[in-house]
C-alpha cells in the first residue's frame, strides 16, 4: 500500500513536471506563431486587436520582398501588367495629372480600384494597397467632379470653417471612386509670383496656411476610419515656394531661422491635427536636394516636429539626385522617405532596394520603420476590414450639395479692388455686355491640375461659366450681349470683361520676366474701352499680374484667382446677392520690378497692399453675406 502511495505520489510529480515544462514551451513561442497555434485568425487581421500589436504582427511576417513592395508607388499608366501588383508585392498605386481610366466616370473609377485591389488581397498576406491621387482643388482628375477654387482663392476667404467643409465634400468625392489618398494640402508659401503653383499657396504669410490647416481635417475626418474619410499630405517639405526667382524645383537660398519662421509653421499646425503623410520638395535648400535632406526629413520633421505619419517622395524625385540609381534610392531611403513614387520603372526600383539592403548599405532596420509608418496608416483607414469602394459615395461626385459649397467657397474668394463711384454691384435690369477670353470658359476658369495636368482651355468637365452665371442672375428680360473680343459695346450700360489667364501647372506656369496682360486680353479691353462703356473687369488668374498701365480706365476690378466649376458664385457677387468679403492673399505689385513684393519689405509700395479688399456700401440692392454653416 505505502508502495502504492508512493508511486501515485510520484506520478503525479512526474505530470506536474510535464505540465510546467509545456507551459514554458508555450510561452517561449514568438507572440504571431503563438496565436496561431490557439487561433485560425493572426493578429493583423483582428479588427479588436490594437494597431502597433496588428502591425507588429503583419512586419514579422513579410519578407524583404513584401516589405520593399509596400515602399513602392508606380503611376497606374506604368504597370506592365495589372498582375505586378501582386506580383511585387505593391503598397501603393497612383494616378498622376490626367493619368484616368476609360471612361473617365465615376463608375470606372471605382470598378478600377476595385480591381486592382482585388489584385492586392490576393497575395499571401493580403495587404491592402493604399490609392493616391492629386486632389487638391476637389476630385479634379474626374470628369463630373465638383472644381473648388484654387488655393490661392480659398485663402483670400480667410474662413478656416469653409475650408474645412471644402475638404470633407471632396473627401467623399474622392471615397466614391475608391481612392484612399489625396496628395493635398500644398501648404508651400508662395514668395514670388513668378512661380507657377502660386495658385496652389493660400498666401505669402504662413499665418494663412495655418489657419487653413482645417482642410486636414476635412479630408480625414474626426478619424481615418470614419467613412468617406481619406489621407491627406501635408506638401512639398520645405520651402518650395521660396526659390530664387520664383524658379520650380529651384534652390531656397536662405537660412534656417528664414526656414522656420517662413516655411516651416504650416507643416506643425498640419502635424498637430494629425496629417498622414508628407511629400518632399523637388527644390534645393541652400544648394541640397530635399529629397535627400535627412536633417530636414529626420531630424527635424520626425523628429523635433514628432511627425508619425510616413512621408513620400515626389514624382520621381528621387531621380535628381546626384550619382547614379544605387546611390539615388540609398540617400532618398537613409534620408527618410518612406514611400517611393516611382512613377514608372518599378521593377528597376525595387530591385535595386533589395540589393542595396542586402549590401547593408540601407538598413533592415530603416526598411521595417518605413513600412511599419505605411502599414499604421492603412490599418487606421480600415482597409483590412473595408478594401473596397464604398459605393453611398460615388453618388456625391459632382453633387448640389457640394457644388454649393464650391458656389459659397467661390462668393468668399472674390477680392473687389476697386469701385469707382459704386458701379458695383450691378442692376438685374441694366444693359450689359461680357468680353474676354475668360468668360465663358470651364477650363480656362478652373485652372492647371482639372482633368488634365496642365489644365486646358474649353468645355474640359460640366460646370456654369461666369457669363452663364451673370445670364442666369439678371433679371427676366434683361438681354446679355456677349462677344469675346469686346466688339459690339456700344449702347449697353456697363460692360464686364473677364480676362486673366489661361491653365498652367508647374514648370510650364513659371514667368521669369514678364507678368503683365497678354496681347488678346490687352486687344478685348481697348476695343471696349472705345465703345465708352464703362468698364468692370473680372479677372480670373493664379496670381496678380501687373495691370498699372491698363487700371485707370476700369470702374470696377475684381480677382475671381481660379473658381472652378461655379461661375454662378461670380455672377452672385457681381449683383450683390453677396458683398465681397475676400482679403488678398498675395500683395499686388504695381511693376514687374518690385517682384518679389511681401508684406514686411522694407520697400513696401503695391498697387494694393497685402490684405486689402474693398466690399459694397450698406444699401438694399443686395443680400447680407450669407456665412457658411
Amino acid at each position: 500500500m505505502a508502495v502504492q502511495r508512493r508511486t501515485i505520489r510520484s506520478q503525479r510529480l512526474l505530470n506536474a513536471a510535464i505540465l510546467v515544462l509545456v507551459m514554458l514551451t508555450l510561452s517561449a513561442v514568438p507572440r504571431s506563431r503563438h496565436a496561431d497555434a490557439q487561433s485560425t485568425t493572426p493578429i493583423y487581421k483582428d479588427p479588436a486587436a490594437p494597431i502597433p500589436n496588428r502591425v507588429a504582427d503583419l512586419l514579422a511576417r513579410m519578407t524583404l520582398e513584401e516589405k520593399i513592395g509596400q515602399m513602392t508607388q508606380p503611376d497606374r499608366g506604368s504597370l506592365s501588367a495589372e498582375a505586378d501588383i501582386a506580383s511585387y508585392y505593391l503598397g501603393s498605386i497612383l494616378s498622376g495629372g490626367g493619368s484616368a481610366p476609360t471612361p473617365n466616370t465615376p463608375t470606372a473609377w471605382a470598378d478600377m480600384y476595385d480591381r486592382y485591389q482585388g489584385i492586392a488581397l490576393s497575395t499571401r498576406l493580403g495587404i491592402p494597397i493604399i490609392y493616391g491621387i492629386d486632389a487638391v482643388h476637389g476630385h479634379n482628375n474626374v470628369y463630373g467632379a465638383t472644381i473648388f477654387p484654387h488655393n490661392i482663392g480659398l485663402g483670400a476667404t480667410r474662413n478656416p470653417a469653409l475650408i474645412q467643409q471644402v475638404g470633407r465634400a471632396t473627401a467623399e468625392e474622392v471615397a466614391g471612386t475608391g481612392i484612399d489618398w489625396t496628395f493635398a494640402p500644398c501648404l508651400c508659401v508662395a514668395r514670388n509670383e513668378r512661380w507657377g503653383r502660386t495658385y496652389e499657396s493660400y498666401g505669402e504669410d504662413p499665418e494663412i496656411a495655418r489657419a487653413m490647416t482645417t482642410i486636414v481635417t476635412g479630408l480625414q475626418g474626426t478619424s481615418l476610419s470614419q467613412p468617406g474619410s481619406i489621407l491627406a499630405t501635408a506638401k512639398h517639405w520645405v520651402g518650395d515656394g521660396g526659390t530664387t526667382g520664383g524658379d520650380d524645383q529651384g534652390n531656397t537660398q536662405i537660412s534656417e531661422a528664414e526656414l522656420r519662421r517662413l516655411h516651416i509653421p504650416p507643416y506643425i499646425d498640419a502635424i498637430q491635427k494629425g496629417v498622414g503623410s508628407v511629400m518632399i520638395s523637388y527644390s534645393s535648400w541652400n544648394g541640397q536636394k530635399l529629397h535627400g535632406h535627412k536633417y530636414l526629413i529626420t531630424d527635424v520633421l520626425k523628429g523635433e516636429l514628432g511627425f508619425s505619419g510616413f512621408v513620400v517622395s515626389d514624382w520621381a524625385g528621387i531621380d535628381q539626385l546626384p550619382g547614379d540609381y544605387p546611390s539615388d534610392v540609398r540617400t532618398a531611403i537613409n534620408a527618410g522617405i518612406d514611400m517611393v513614387m516611382v512613377p514608372h520603372n518599378y521593377q528597376l526600383f525595387t530591385g535595386t532596394l533589395r540589393n542595396e539592403v542586402n549590401a547593408g548599405t540601407v538598413p533592415l532596420s530603416r526598411i521595417d520603420d518605413a513600412v511599419r509608418r505605411i502599414l499604421t496608416k492603412k490599418f487606421e483607414l480600415g482597409l483590412f476590414e473595408r478594401p473596397y469602394t464604398d459605393r453611398s459615395y460615388t453618388a456625391t461626385i459632382g453633387s448640389a450639395a457640394h457644388r454649393a459649397i464650391a458656389r459659397d467657397a467661390v462668393r468668399q474668394s472674390l477680392v473687389l479692388l476697386k469701385n469707382t463711384n459704386n458701379i458695383l454691384p450691378l442692376s438685374k435690369n441694366a444693359r450689359i455686355f461680357v468680353a474676354g477670353k475668360n468668360a465663358d470658359d470651364i477650363g480656362n476658369q478652373s485652372g492647371g491640375w482639372t482633368i488634365a495636368w496642365q489644365g486646358s482651355s474649353g468645355n474640359i468637365t460640366p460646370g456654369t461659366t461666369i457669363l452663364q452665371g451673370i445670364r442666369n442672375t439678371v433679371a427676366p428680360g434683361t438681354t446679355v450681349t456677349y462677344n469675346r473680343t469686346g466688339r459690339g459695346a456700344a449702347g449697353h450700360d456697363v460692360a464686364v470683361v473677364v480676362i486673366g489667364e489661361k491653365p498652367y501647372a508647374e514648370g510650364q506656369g513659371d514667368q521669369p520676366s514678364y507678368l503683365g496682360l497678354d496681347q488678346d486680353d490687352k486687344n478685348t479691353l481697348n476695343t471696349v474701352k472705345r465703345s465708352g462703356v464703362p468698364m468692370v473687369v473680372v479677372m480670373v488668374s493664379g496670381r496678380p499680374q501687373i495691370v498699372s498701365s491698363e487700371i485707370a480706365s476700369w470702374r470696377g476690378f475684381i480677382a475671381a484667382w481660379l473658381p472652378g466649376t461655379e461661375g454662378q458664385g461670380v455672377a452672385d457677387v457681381l449683383f450683390g446677392d453677396y458683398r465681397p468679403t475676400g482679403k488678398l492673399p498675395h500683395s499686388w505689385p504695381r511693376a514687374e520690378t518690385q517682384i518679389p513684393i511681401n508684406i514686411g519689405d522694407a520697400t513696401y509700395d503695391p498697387l494694393f497692399p497685402y490684405g486689402f479688399g474693398l466690399t459694397y456700401p450698406s444699401l438694399q440692392t443686395y443680400m447680407p453675406l450669407k456665412s457658411s454653416k
